[in-house]
């Protein structure tokens, strides 16, 4: 996903937030110096004691105080939305919603997911002691995310690790900052939560500083700034997650609902402009079904209203928000013509104030393109034919990422096909609804990333794992397997073995 440009170059004491719809500056936000980042988590290293303590029901209270002024303030937080990312108001109501829906999914979850855990004896040897496993936050978890998805991407991470009982402090991207200083602000005063959430905002120097103080780090955004994130993280052994780029591919066999795999490509290649890791951008087809399928694509695209809304809902595909991501999406472009393929529909930047690239279908595309191999994160779709699904699988794999992907076909085939795809999440018969199901954990494969949002994984990550084992009575003298001396460990042995074989008698009905 690249989503987030972590700038190398001094910048000056604030940062301008553009309107990439009309291209004003609409906000100068200071920048956070790194000796602040380092008071920040002080201060909230300190607050996460007693929050801690509050256990899953007095986090959850706060929580729940947070998804109601989410709901309350809908219109005002996608206000925000639209003016520092160009998002269409659909689109800008969806970050709010998802932020409630994971207050409800982990404040009912955090204790079944995380809390104390009964393991049972294995074996004789285990019988004799209670085994119990516990799970404690990192203290202070840092979050770096980036402009496509401000609050969804940082905020909504934050909530399972609030919930675990950690302190949070995120670096939105400097694109994009307003809407996370809104909520961390009505955390504060509004809501009146306790001090354990906050942001700081910057660039390279900042996000350093958070990496260093932080028990663990959780990134979103390119995997080349990803892989600086995760060396940074490595001098002083911080855990990492990291969502990183994606090049996802949907694969349409014979057969399939046409009507219905066109309208979820064209959802999924053009929500949110393209900026989506999730994005559809390779779409192969199987020759029998290619034709009906370009075209009907083609025409669902060219109905597309975009522009700017406002909050009357009146556009499909609202404008790129990074001022530098246009630039990427028709170097692709460009360089996809000057190798053969042919453009349907779009294929340019609109004229006029703002930053918009219109919705563009692509064909005769082949893995020779750079749009077929790096991540596009725009309004640009791509469609290969196929011989058959085998070829299908085998292109949708030949990617450096993995991290979902999309089959439309009858049920049984599709699902083979799906079970195929090398990444971690793939949809069958839908588009992109994997991330609207918390139930499942969602990470990519290969160079997509390392870690999980969502179930339990995505609660997990933020905490960490002790293993409690108590002796179940207390013996006059030491246990008999203490081998303290030659004698005893022989005794010791002998007692093991014998225990081993029999337990082995017992389960499987031979001696090992």
């Amino acid at each position: 996903m690249e989503a987030l440009s972590i700038v190398e170059e001094p910048v000056e004491n604030s940062i301008p937030v553009m309107n990439p719809s009309t291209g004003e500056t609409i906000a100068d936000v200071p920048v956070t110096p790194a000796s602040e980042v380092e008071a920040v988590i002080s201060r909230v290293r300190v607050n996460q004691v007693a929050w801690e303590e509050l256990g899953f029901k007095g986090r959850r209270y706060w929580l729940n105080k947070l998804r109601d002024w989410m709901f309350d303030n809908a219109d005002k937080v996608a206000d925000t939305m639209q003016a520092e990312t160009g998002k269409v108001r659909a689109e800008a109501m969806n970050e709010g919603i998802y932020l409630t829906e994971m207050v409800n999914f982990y404040g009912s979850k955090a204790e079944k997911y995380i809390g104390e855990q009964k393991v049972r004896p294995y074996s004789l040897m285990t019988a004799t002691h209670k085994m119990r496993v516990q799970y404690r936050p990192h203290p202070v978890v840092g979050l770096i995310s980036p402009w496509n998805f401000p609050l969804i991407l940082s905020i909504g991470d934050a909530i399972p690790a609030l919930m675990a009982g950690a302190a949070v402090v995120l670096k939105p991207s400097e694109f994009t900052p307003l809407g996370v200083q809104q909520v961390v602000k009505a955390w504060k005063e509004e809501i009146g939560a306790p001090d354990v959430l906050d942001c700081v905002v910057g660039t390279a120097d900042t996000a350093n500083a958070l990496i260093d103080g932080s028990d663990f780090i959780g990134f979103t955004g390119s995997d080349r700034v990803g892989k600086l994130v995760m060396a940074r993280a490595a001098e002083t052994l911080t855990p990492v997650s990291l969502e990183l780029g994606g090049k996802d591919p949907m694969v349409v066999l014979e057969g399939a609902n046409m009507d219905r795999a066109v309208n979820a490509a064209t959802w999924g290649g053009m929500t949110n402009s393209g900026q989506l890791c999730m994005s559809v951008e390779r779409i192969y087809v199987e020759e029998p079904a290619y034709d009906e399928f370009v075209s009907k694509l083609t025409d669902s695209v060219n109905e597309l209203n975009q522009g700017a809304d406002g909050a009357e809902y009146g556009s499909d595909v609202g404008a790129m928000t990074s001022p530098n991501q246009i630039k990427h999406v028709d170097d692709q472009v460009q360089d996809a013509v000057k190798n053969g393929a042919k453009v349907l529909t779009g294929g340019r930047r609109v004229d006029g104030p703002g930053d918009f690239y219109e919705p563009t279908v692509l064909v005769d595309v082949d893995h020779s393109m750079k749009f077929m191999k790096d991540e596009t994160f725009g309004p640009v779709v791509g469609v290969m034919k196929v011989k058959d699904s085998e070829e299908a699988i085998r292109l949708s794999n030949d990617s450096r990422y993995g991290l979902s992907g999309t089959v439309f076909g009858p049920g049984r085939k599709a699902e083979k096909v799906a079970r195929r795809i090398e990444c971690g999440a793939v949809n069958v018969n839908d588009v992109l609804y994997n991330y609207f199901a918390p139930g499942v954990p969602m990470g990519g494969w290969k160079e997509s990333g390392i870690g999980y949002r969502h179930a339990e994984y995505g609660i997990r990550k933020y905490c960490r794992s002790e293993g409690i084992v108590s002796a179940r009575m207390q013996a006059k003298t030491e246990p008999l397997w203490y081998p303290y001396t030659p004698s005893r460990r022989a005794l010791a042995d002998k007692l093991t073995r014998f225990l081993s074989a029999r337990d082995m008698k017992r389960r499987f009905g031979k001696n090992p």
